[in-house]
């Protein structure tokens, strides 16, 4: 393990706000501290830089209609989306090593729900996030997509402005070996992985996932790409997982404020992370319910 250079994210900014006392509702998630009180946002990623994350992700993700409501959006939507983007440079700039700053685009029309998805209605929506975001993210990180139509949309938006793309896939909770990990749309981690190969990713990662499905995911990422040879060997595997419950086809990720497994305790999330870069994983990190205590043991091992 020690052989391996591993990149450090951040976790789950949305719980992390939640837990130190910041305005926290559905269906607004995370982006209610952008819109009512700022500086809790600016408190969460200096917590995560404190617990050693070489990688802080813009507070964009809640800020699409589907959270804050299509008339929100039409009239803050680009300021938000900015302001996010500005808190997380300035966090990063104050820093006392190099740190980048992560774009967060979001699945557009509905966490988990590659049902939902509609890329007429979401391209203008991706074109806002990205057009606020630009100035101030040194990557983008398409994250929680569960369709290789989703990742196909963000290439498309994003073009080719020199910023890498890392893109982040959520798979189904509790398949069975049998099945094989699969993307909550039902495609074949493999063909997404060969997706993002064709879309040019620097990247691809499996996030807001069960810690127990992404080990095969991973390992299914890591063949795929030694398959494919040349360059695609390059392409830099990822995991950050959640501590949710297990989530089925019906789930929506802002439907409720979902319990935190009371097993994930920094320890415990080690042992998965080491499996994950045993496997072929070189980027890790956290999603909803992973705090700065979890970052900060990965940090003092990997």
């Amino acid at each position: 393990m020690s052989q391996t250079t591993i990149t450090l994210l951040d976790g789950g900014t949305g719980r992390e706000l939640k837990r130190i006392g910041a305005p926290f509702r559905q269906p607004e998630w995370s982006a209610l501290a952008l819109i009512e009180a700022p500086e809790y946002v600016r408190r969460v990623h200096d917590a995560f830089l404190t617990a050693g994350a070489d990688v802080i992700t813009t507070n964009s993700y809640a800020v699409v209609p589907f959270h804050i409501g299509a008339d929100r959006f039409a009239a803050q939507g680009a300021a938000l989306a900015a302001l996010s983007g500005r808190l997380a440079r300035e966090a990063a700039d104050a820093a006392p090593r190099v740190v980048a700053v992560a774009g967060s685009l979001p699945p557009i029309c509905g966490s988990y729900r590659a049902d939902w998805f509609d890329a007429s209605v979401a391209r203008p929506i991706l074109g806002t996030l990205v057009a606020a975001l630009r100035p101030y993210v040194d990557h983008w990180q398409a994250e929680t997509l569960s369709a290789i139509r989703e990742a196909e949309l963000v290439r498309e938006v994003v073009g080719a402005d020199g910023k890498p793309l890392w893109v982040s896939y959520t798979v189904e909770d509790g398949l069975g070996a049998a099945a094989g990990p699969r993307l909550r749309s039902g495609e074949h981690v493999a063909d997404a992985v060969e997706a993002a190969v064709r879309l040019r990713a620097a990247a691809v990662l499996f996030n807001c996932s069960q810690p127990e499905a992404m080990g095969a995911a991973v390992g299914a990422a890591r063949a795929t790409l030694d398959r494919l040879g040349g360059a695609a060997r390059t392409v830099r595997i990822g995991v950050y997982a959640n501590a949710f419950p297990p989530q089925g086809a019906a789930a929506e990720a802002n439907s409720t404020v979902l319990d935190i497994r009371a097993d994930l305790t920094p320890a415990g999330y080690l042992r998965w992370a080491r499996d994950w870069v045993a496997r072929g994983a070189s980027i890790v990190g956290g999603c909803c319910g992973i705090g700065p205590e979890h970052i900060a043991a990965l940090r003092s091992v990997l």
